[in-house]
């Protein structure tokens, strides 16, 4: 079974394959950076600290999605399960 088989092809769009991504970065990311920037540059009125801290957390967030598009559910993941298994 190594060739194709007629008849079982679908028409696939690439929106069902790939992670929502805002700017290059992971969504949800995303909207916790710029939320987390905001309430310090607005909040404590730090505009620099909040433009900073955007900015690199936005970058990081693009690194890792460029490295790997999941690696938010990825490093979840990690996070849940132990580091070693008893023999």
């Amino acid at each position: 079974m190594a060739g194709h088989v007629d008849g079982f092809e679908v028409p696939l769009h690439r929106s069902l394959t790939e992670p929502i991504l805002m700017g290059g970065a992971p969504r949800s990311i995303a909207i916790v950076n710029g939320t987390v920037a905001a309430a310090v540059g607005i909040g404590l009125q730090l505009w620099i600290g909040g433009l900073v801290f955007w900015i690199a957390g936005h970058a990081l967030a693009v690194w890792g999605a460029k490295a790997d598009p999941q690696f938010v559910e990825v490093f979840s993941r990690h996070l849940k399960h132990r580091t070693f298994l008893e023999a």
